[in-house]
C-alpha cells in the first residue's frame, strides 16, 4: 500500500483520462508513473517513488510536458524516477571474494 502525499492528491482528478505504470525494483522500491491529458489538451505527468513498505520517498508533478505525447512523457518520467533512485539510493555493494588461498584451506598454512 502506498502512502500518497500532498503532491499526488493535488494532482489527482478522476474525471480525466490517464495512463498508469507501476514498476517494483528488486530492492522493493516502487515507481508509479501516471500521465494524462488535461481539458486544455496539455500532457501532464505525475510520478511517485515509494519504499518497500509504501513509505513516500518522492513525488513530482509536471503540469505541462510541452509538446510531448502521453507515451513520451511517461517514458521521460520513468527515466527521471530511475535517475533519482540511482543517485539517492545507491545499489547495495556485495563484498568481494577473498583472495586465494583462503584461510582454512589446505593450501593456506
Amino acid at each position: 500500500m502506498r502512502n500518497r502525499g500532498k503532491v499526488y492528491w493535488d494532482w489527482a482528478n478522476p474525471e480525466l483520462h490517464f495512463r498508469n505504470y507501476d514498476e517494483r525494483l528488486s530492492c522493493g522500491t516502487l515507481i508509479n508513473v501516471q500521465v494524462r491529458t488535461s481539458t486544455l489538451n496539455v500532457t501532464q505527468l505525475f510520478f511517485g517513488i515509494y519504499g518497500a513498505k509504501g513509505l513516500l520517498l518522492l513525488e513530482e508533478n509536471h503540469p505541462d510536458c510541452q509538446g510531448q505525447t502521453m507515451t513520451t512523457a511517461m517514458a521521460w518520467g520513468l527515466q527521471r524516477a530511475c535517475d533519482w533512485i540511482s543517485e539517492m539510493l545507491p545499489a547495495p555493494t556485495t563484498p568481494l571474494p577473498k583472495p586465494l588461498p583462503r584461510r582454512g584451506s589446505r593450501f593456506n598454512r
